[in-house]
């Protein structure tokens, strides 16, 4: 049986956003940076993006499990625990406000 690697914040978010593979870019900005505890404690419930997952019981530990979560399941958990509607507007908003200019 093989093992499998655990997920970094960064590839789980290239997973979200449907990106199969991670580019070395000096511009890309980490998970934990766009959505940082300010950012979290602003327009959600959670204090953390790993809380986050956590709240909506997502076991998010490698690739496997993110390609497992149905679209509208983790939208459903964007609305519920978030200001946003769904998951692509919470990353937007997070973009805008994180992301590098």
């Amino acid at each position: 049986m093989k093992k499998r690697k655990p997920i970094s914040f960064d590839e789980l978010l290239l997973e979200l956003q449907g990106q199969k593979t991670i580019a070395k870019d000096p511009n890309r900005i980490s998970l934990d940076e766009l959505f940082n505890e300010a950012f979290m404690s602003k327009h959600s419930n959670s204090k953390s993006f790993a809380e986050f997952l956590e709240k909506g019981n997502f076991q998010v530990q490698v690739q496997e499990d993110i390609a497992n979560i149905p679209d509208e399941l983790f939208d459903r958990h964007v609305a519920r625990d978030t200001k946003f509607a769904d998951w692509k507007s919470m990353l937007n908003q997070a973009t805008l406000e994180n992301g590098r200019k």
